[in-house]
Protein backbone atom coordinates (compact mmCIF):
# COMPACT_ATOMS: atom_id res chain seq x y z
CA UNK A 1 0.00 0.00 0.00
CA UNK A 2 1.35 2.88 -1.15
CA UNK A 3 2.00 5.94 1.77
CA UNK A 4 0.08 9.03 1.26
CA UNK A 5 2.24 12.57 0.80
CA UNK A 6 1.48 16.03 1.59
CA UNK A 7 3.32 18.78 -0.17
CA UNK A 8 2.96 22.22 0.37
CA UNK A 9 4.50 24.55 -2.36
CA UNK A 10 4.79 28.46 -1.83
CA UNK A 11 4.44 29.67 -5.47
CA UNK A 12 6.48 32.83 -7.08
CA UNK A 13 6.92 33.29 -10.37
CA UNK A 14 10.67 32.44 -10.87
CA UNK A 15 10.62 29.41 -8.31
CA UNK A 16 8.35 27.23 -6.27
CA UNK A 17 9.69 26.20 -2.22
CA UNK A 18 8.13 23.15 -2.01
CA UNK A 19 8.01 20.69 1.24
CA UNK A 20 6.85 17.42 1.61
CA UNK A 21 5.80 15.48 4.74
CA UNK A 22 4.69 12.03 5.06
CA UNK A 23 1.49 10.74 6.82
CA UNK A 24 3.43 10.89 10.55
CA UNK A 25 4.30 14.74 9.91
CA UNK A 26 8.08 13.55 9.20
CA UNK A 27 9.68 16.26 6.62
CA UNK A 28 10.57 14.30 4.13
CA UNK A 29 12.15 16.63 1.74
CA UNK A 30 12.59 20.21 0.94
CA UNK A 31 13.97 21.95 -2.53
CA UNK A 32 12.72 25.09 -4.16
CA UNK A 33 12.33 24.04 -8.16
CA UNK A 34 11.21 26.91 -11.43
CA UNK A 35 8.11 27.73 -12.25
CA UNK A 36 8.10 25.71 -15.66
CA UNK A 37 5.32 23.06 -16.12
CA UNK A 38 8.51 20.78 -17.31
CA UNK A 39 9.95 21.09 -13.74
CA UNK A 40 7.19 20.67 -11.67
CA UNK A 41 5.42 17.45 -13.16
CA UNK A 42 9.30 16.06 -13.60
CA UNK A 43 9.36 16.65 -9.61
CA UNK A 44 5.92 15.07 -9.07
CA UNK A 45 6.47 12.51 -10.91
CA UNK A 46 9.23 11.54 -9.24
CA UNK A 47 7.64 11.85 -5.60
CA UNK A 48 6.15 7.79 -4.94
CA UNK A 49 3.01 7.09 -3.48
CA UNK A 50 -0.50 8.98 -3.11
CA UNK A 51 0.07 12.65 -3.56
CA UNK A 52 -1.97 15.80 -1.88
CA UNK A 53 -0.81 19.20 -2.90
CA UNK A 54 -1.68 22.45 -1.83
CA UNK A 55 -0.75 26.29 -2.83
CA UNK A 56 -2.53 29.41 -2.14
CA UNK A 57 -4.74 31.19 -4.50
CA UNK A 58 -3.02 33.84 -6.86
CA UNK A 59 -1.96 34.76 -10.21
CA UNK A 60 -0.36 31.04 -10.75
CA UNK A 61 -3.13 29.17 -8.89
CA UNK A 62 -5.65 28.40 -12.51
CA UNK A 63 -2.71 27.32 -14.40
CA UNK A 64 -1.06 25.50 -11.64
CA UNK A 65 -4.22 23.87 -11.03
CA UNK A 66 -4.78 22.36 -14.33
CA UNK A 67 -1.64 21.33 -14.28
CA UNK A 68 -1.27 19.36 -11.13
CA UNK A 69 -4.83 17.91 -11.01
CA UNK A 70 -4.40 14.90 -13.28
CA UNK A 71 -0.99 13.72 -11.48
CA UNK A 72 -2.25 13.83 -8.24
CA UNK A 73 -5.06 12.24 -6.07
CA UNK A 74 -5.88 15.45 -4.22
CA UNK A 75 -5.47 19.25 -4.90
CA UNK A 76 -6.36 22.17 -2.50
CA UNK A 77 -6.13 25.36 -3.69
CA UNK A 78 -6.61 27.16 -0.43
CA UNK A 79 -7.41 30.81 0.28
CA UNK A 80 -5.08 33.10 1.64
CA UNK A 81 -6.92 35.27 3.72
CA UNK A 82 -8.14 32.56 5.60
CA UNK A 83 -4.30 31.02 6.62
CA UNK A 84 -3.65 32.71 9.73
CA UNK A 85 -1.44 30.47 10.93
CA UNK A 86 0.96 30.82 8.10
CA UNK A 87 1.45 34.73 9.80
CA UNK A 88 2.54 33.04 13.15
CA UNK A 89 6.54 32.89 14.04
CA UNK A 90 9.18 33.34 11.58
CA UNK A 91 8.09 33.58 7.42
CA UNK A 92 10.11 32.84 4.48
CA UNK A 93 9.52 31.08 1.12
CA UNK A 94 10.80 27.25 2.96
CA UNK A 95 8.98 27.93 5.92
CA UNK A 96 5.82 28.70 4.36
CA UNK A 97 5.49 25.88 2.23
CA UNK A 98 6.41 23.25 5.51
CA UNK A 99 3.42 24.65 7.18
CA UNK A 100 0.88 24.71 4.17
CA UNK A 101 2.08 20.78 4.13
CA UNK A 102 1.37 20.57 7.30
CA UNK A 103 -2.05 22.41 7.75
CA UNK A 104 -2.99 20.06 4.61
CA UNK A 105 -1.76 16.81 6.34
CA UNK A 106 -4.05 18.21 8.98
CA UNK A 107 -7.26 19.31 6.85
CA UNK A 108 -6.73 22.48 8.17
CA UNK A 109 -7.03 24.55 4.77
CA UNK A 110 -9.95 26.49 3.33
CA UNK A 111 -10.27 26.32 -0.57
CA UNK A 112 -10.86 27.83 -2.95
CA UNK A 113 -13.38 26.89 -5.89
CA UNK A 114 -11.79 25.34 -9.24
CA UNK A 115 -13.96 24.36 -11.45
CA UNK A 116 -13.59 21.58 -14.05
CA UNK A 117 -16.74 22.07 -16.02
CA UNK A 118 -15.45 23.36 -19.35
CA UNK A 119 -16.34 26.58 -18.65
CA UNK A 120 -12.76 28.25 -18.60
CA UNK A 121 -13.18 29.54 -21.93
CA UNK A 122 -16.65 30.95 -21.26
CA UNK A 123 -14.88 32.32 -17.66
CA UNK A 124 -11.65 33.94 -18.82
CA UNK A 125 -14.02 36.00 -21.96
CA UNK A 126 -16.53 36.72 -19.00
CA UNK A 127 -13.60 38.19 -16.91
CA UNK A 128 -12.63 40.03 -19.84
CA UNK A 129 -15.59 41.60 -20.67
CA UNK A 130 -16.22 42.77 -17.25
CA UNK A 131 -12.74 44.40 -17.13
CA UNK A 132 -13.11 46.46 -20.64
CA UNK A 133 -16.76 47.35 -19.51
CA UNK A 134 -15.41 48.91 -16.34
CA UNK A 135 -12.47 50.92 -18.50
CA UNK A 136 -15.30 52.35 -20.38
CA UNK A 137 -17.13 53.15 -17.54
CA UNK A 138 -14.33 54.69 -15.99
CA UNK A 139 -12.62 56.75 -19.15
CA UNK A 140 -16.83 58.11 -19.56
CA UNK A 141 -16.66 59.30 -15.89
CA UNK A 142 -13.04 60.83 -16.74
CA UNK A 143 -14.65 63.01 -19.69
CA UNK A 144 -17.51 64.17 -17.40
CA UNK A 145 -15.47 64.70 -14.60
CA UNK A 146 -13.34 67.22 -17.05
CA UNK A 147 -16.35 69.38 -18.06
CA UNK A 148 -17.48 69.62 -14.48
CA UNK A 149 -13.82 70.86 -13.50
CA UNK A 150 -14.31 73.84 -15.92
CA UNK A 151 -17.98 74.65 -15.01
CA UNK A 152 -19.63 72.88 -17.89
CA UNK A 153 -22.81 71.20 -17.71
CA UNK A 154 -23.01 68.21 -19.05
CA UNK A 155 -25.52 66.27 -18.18
CA UNK A 156 -27.09 63.14 -20.17
CA UNK A 157 -24.89 60.89 -22.70
CA UNK A 158 -24.34 63.75 -25.78
CA UNK A 159 -21.18 64.20 -24.34
CA UNK A 160 -20.00 60.71 -25.63
CA UNK A 161 -21.78 60.90 -28.84
CA UNK A 162 -19.03 61.22 -31.35
CA UNK A 163 -21.54 63.57 -33.94
CA UNK A 164 -21.69 66.37 -31.16
CA UNK A 165 -18.09 66.12 -30.76
CA UNK A 166 -16.65 68.73 -32.34
CA UNK A 167 -19.47 70.57 -30.32
CA UNK A 168 -18.52 69.88 -27.18
CA UNK A 169 -14.70 70.75 -27.90
CA UNK A 170 -15.73 74.08 -28.71
CA UNK A 171 -16.93 74.92 -25.19
CA UNK A 172 -13.41 74.38 -23.61
CA UNK A 173 -11.28 77.64 -23.82
CA UNK A 174 -8.23 76.22 -22.99
CA UNK A 175 -5.44 74.45 -25.62
CA UNK A 176 -4.50 71.97 -22.95
CA UNK A 177 -7.48 71.03 -21.46
CA UNK A 178 -9.28 70.49 -24.64
CA UNK A 179 -6.16 68.04 -26.05
CA UNK A 180 -7.05 66.01 -22.87
CA UNK A 181 -10.55 66.08 -23.47
CA UNK A 182 -9.55 64.73 -27.14
CA UNK A 183 -6.98 62.03 -25.75
CA UNK A 184 -9.84 60.75 -23.53
CA UNK A 185 -12.66 60.85 -26.82
CA UNK A 186 -9.43 58.66 -28.68
CA UNK A 187 -9.78 56.05 -25.48
CA UNK A 188 -13.86 55.94 -25.60
CA UNK A 189 -13.34 54.92 -29.40
CA UNK A 190 -11.03 52.63 -28.92
CA UNK A 191 -12.75 50.90 -25.72
CA UNK A 192 -16.14 50.81 -27.68
CA UNK A 193 -15.18 49.02 -30.65
CA UNK A 194 -13.48 46.62 -27.98
CA UNK A 195 -16.40 46.31 -25.72
CA UNK A 196 -18.53 45.15 -28.64
CA UNK A 197 -16.02 42.88 -29.80
CA UNK A 198 -15.62 41.21 -26.39
CA UNK A 199 -19.41 40.99 -25.55
CA UNK A 200 -19.31 39.53 -29.25
CA UNK A 201 -17.60 36.63 -27.99
CA UNK A 202 -19.03 36.28 -24.71
CA UNK A 203 -22.22 35.48 -25.81
CA UNK A 204 -21.25 33.85 -29.01
CA UNK A 205 -19.17 31.30 -26.48
CA UNK A 206 -22.08 31.12 -24.28
CA UNK A 207 -24.39 29.33 -26.69
CA UNK A 208 -22.26 26.17 -26.30
CA UNK A 209 -23.58 25.99 -22.64
CA UNK A 210 -27.12 24.45 -22.37
CA UNK A 211 -27.50 26.29 -18.73
CA UNK A 212 -27.37 29.89 -20.45
CA UNK A 213 -31.19 28.74 -22.66
CA UNK A 214 -32.36 27.65 -18.95
CA UNK A 215 -31.39 30.95 -17.61
CA UNK A 216 -32.48 32.89 -20.16
CA UNK A 217 -36.04 32.01 -19.35
CA UNK A 218 -36.19 33.63 -15.98
CA UNK A 219 -37.83 37.54 -16.62
CA UNK A 220 -34.91 40.06 -16.39
CA UNK A 221 -32.15 37.77 -17.28
CA UNK A 222 -30.24 39.03 -20.69
CA UNK A 223 -27.86 37.33 -22.58
CA UNK A 224 -24.65 38.69 -20.61
CA UNK A 225 -26.07 38.33 -17.36
CA UNK A 226 -26.92 34.60 -17.87
CA UNK A 227 -23.71 33.69 -19.23
CA UNK A 228 -21.92 35.77 -16.81
CA UNK A 229 -24.16 33.16 -13.77
CA UNK A 230 -22.88 30.12 -15.58
CA UNK A 231 -19.26 31.49 -15.92
CA UNK A 232 -18.74 32.85 -12.35
CA UNK A 233 -20.78 30.32 -10.66
CA UNK A 234 -20.03 27.07 -13.04
CA UNK A 235 -21.99 24.72 -11.05
CA UNK A 236 -24.61 25.39 -7.62
CA UNK A 237 -23.37 22.18 -6.61
CA UNK A 238 -19.88 23.82 -5.47
CA UNK A 239 -22.07 25.71 -2.47
CA UNK A 240 -23.20 23.62 0.79
CA UNK A 241 -26.42 25.39 1.37
CA UNK A 242 -28.78 27.85 -0.77
CA UNK A 243 -28.02 30.50 0.99
CA UNK A 244 -24.17 30.28 0.15
CA UNK A 245 -25.40 30.92 -3.30
CA UNK A 246 -27.44 33.28 -2.69
CA UNK A 247 -24.58 35.22 -0.94
CA UNK A 248 -22.38 34.65 -3.29
CA UNK A 249 -24.76 35.80 -6.38
CA UNK A 250 -25.33 39.38 -4.44
CA UNK A 251 -28.97 38.51 -3.42
CA UNK A 252 -28.11 37.90 0.41
CA UNK A 253 -28.72 41.08 2.79
CA UNK A 254 -26.60 41.91 5.47
CA UNK A 255 -27.71 43.11 8.85
CA UNK A 256 -26.07 46.12 10.99
CA UNK A 257 -27.13 46.79 14.45
CA UNK A 258 -25.98 49.01 16.51
CA UNK A 259 -27.77 50.30 20.29
CA UNK A 260 -30.05 47.63 19.52
CA UNK A 261 -31.72 47.49 22.99
CA UNK A 262 -32.23 50.10 25.53
CA UNK A 263 -33.72 50.29 29.13
CA UNK A 264 -37.53 51.80 29.22
CA UNK A 265 -38.99 52.24 33.02
CA UNK A 266 -36.37 49.32 34.15
CA UNK A 267 -37.11 47.09 31.17
CA UNK A 268 -34.83 45.93 28.53
CA UNK A 269 -36.61 46.66 24.99
CA UNK A 270 -35.53 46.62 21.49
CA UNK A 271 -34.89 49.99 19.94
CA UNK A 272 -36.58 50.53 16.87
CA UNK A 273 -34.69 51.52 13.99
CA UNK A 274 -31.47 50.60 15.70
CA UNK A 275 -30.26 48.20 12.36
CA UNK A 276 -29.89 48.62 8.99
CA UNK A 277 -30.60 45.99 5.93
CA UNK A 278 -27.99 46.37 3.32
CA UNK A 279 -27.66 44.01 0.36
CA UNK A 280 -24.45 41.90 -0.34
CA UNK A 281 -23.22 42.63 -3.56
CA UNK A 282 -21.37 39.24 -3.58
CA UNK A 283 -19.42 37.95 -6.55
CA UNK A 284 -21.49 38.66 -9.71
CA UNK A 285 -21.26 41.97 -11.59
CA UNK A 286 -24.56 43.44 -9.67
CA UNK A 287 -25.00 46.78 -12.41
CA UNK A 288 -27.04 45.86 -15.16
CA UNK A 289 -24.85 45.63 -18.42
CA UNK A 290 -27.15 44.43 -21.23
CA UNK A 291 -27.39 47.52 -22.49
CA UNK A 292 -24.10 49.12 -21.84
Amino acid sequence: MSQEKYIGMDVHQATISVAVMDSKGKLMMECIIETKAATILEFIQGVRGTLAVTFEEGTCAAWLHDLLKPHVSRLVVCDPRKNALLKDGSKSDRIDARKLAELLRGNQLSPVYHGDHGVRTLKELGRSYLTITKDLTRVMSRIKALYRSWAIPCSGTTVYAARHRSDWLAKISQPGVRLRAERFYQQLDMLRALHQEARRDFVVESHRHPAVKLLRQIPSIGPIRAALLVALLQTPQRFRTKRQLWAYSGFAVETHDSGEYRYVRGKLRAQPGAHQRTRVEGQLYSRSQESV
